[in-house]
C-alpha cells in the first residue's frame, strides 16, 4: 500500500491533492499536517513512499523541511508545490534535494504523473525547469541577486521582505538574534541593497513573496 504524506498550511489544498492522490493511487494511506515541524517528525517517526510538501508555511519553510528530511532519510522522494514560479524556485529545491517541483495551478494528472516518477526514483522536471537547468553554469554575472545567496540567506530574506522583525525571525527558525543579524547584513551586501525596504520592493518585484 502507497503511504503519501502532504504538508500545506491550508486545508482547503490538504484535502484537495487528497481527492487527486486517491483517485490516481486508490487505496493509498494519506496524511496530513500543516507545518514543517509536524512534516518532519512525522517523516521520523513512520515510513513513507512519498512526501508532498508546500513550499511556504508558518514558522519554517517547506525549503528548511527538505534539507533536514534528506538528511535524515536520503532516498525518500519529495515533491515540492509552490503559488511561485517555477523559476524562481525550482532549482533551489532540486539543488537542496527535491525530486521534483510543481505549480499549484497544475493538472491534476500532472501531480499523479510526478509521484509515479518520483516513486520510481526519478525526478519530476517540467520542460520549464529543464530549460532553466541549462543557466546552472552560467557566470554569476549573469544570476540574479538572489541567486547568489546561500539557502538559509534566501531563506531569512523572504522573511525579512515579508515584514518579520529579526527577533521574529531567529525564534521562528530557531537561530539567535545575532546570526539572523550576521546573515541580513550578508543579504545587503551582496544583493548591494541599503536597508529592509529596499530588500522588500527587490522581493516584490521578483515574486519571490
Amino acid at each position: 500500500m502507497i503511504r503519501i504524506l502532504v504538508a500545506d498550511d491550508h486545508i482547503v489544498v490538504r484535502r484537495g491533492l487528497r481527492m487527486i492522490l486517491l483517485e490516481g493511487f486508490p487505496g493509498a494511506t494519506i496524511e496530513e499536517v500543516s507545518d514543517a515541524e509536524d512534516l518532519v517528525k512525522l517523516v521520523i517517526k513512520e515510513s513513507w513512499d512519498v512526501v508532498i510538501s508546500d513550499l511556504s508555511m508558518p514558522g519554517r519553510s517547506g525549503l528548511d523541511a527538505l534539507q533536514q528530511i534528506k538528511q535524515i532519510k536520503p532516498t525518500l522522494p519529495v515533491l515540492i508545490l509552490s503559488i511561485h514560479p517555477e523559476d524562481q524556485y525550482a532549482i533551489r529545491v532540486l539543488k537542496a534535494g527535491a525530486s521534483g517541483y510543481l505549480s499549484k495551478g497544475m493538472a491534476p494528472d500532472e501531480l499523479v504523473n510526478a509521484v509515479q516518477k518520483v516513486m520510481m526514483g526519478k525526478k519530476y522536471i517540467t520542460a520549464a525547469v529543464a530549460e532553466k537547468l541549462t543557466s546552472i553554469f552560467d557566470d554569476d554575472k549573469n544570476k540574479a541577486p538572489h541567486e547568489l545567496l546561500s539557502d538559509r540567506e534566501f531563506s531569512v530574506l523572504k522573511l525579512l521582505a515579508s515584514g518579520k522583525s529579526v527577533s521574529e525571525i531567529a525564534e521562528s527558525l530557531f537561530l539567535s538574534v545575532t546570526t539572523v543579524s550576521t546573515y541580513r547584513a550578508r543579504i545587503i551586501s551582496k544583493m548591494n541593497l541599503k536597508n529592509n525596504a529596499e530588500l522588500t520592493l527587490y522581493a516584490i518585484e521578483n515574486k519571490l513573496l
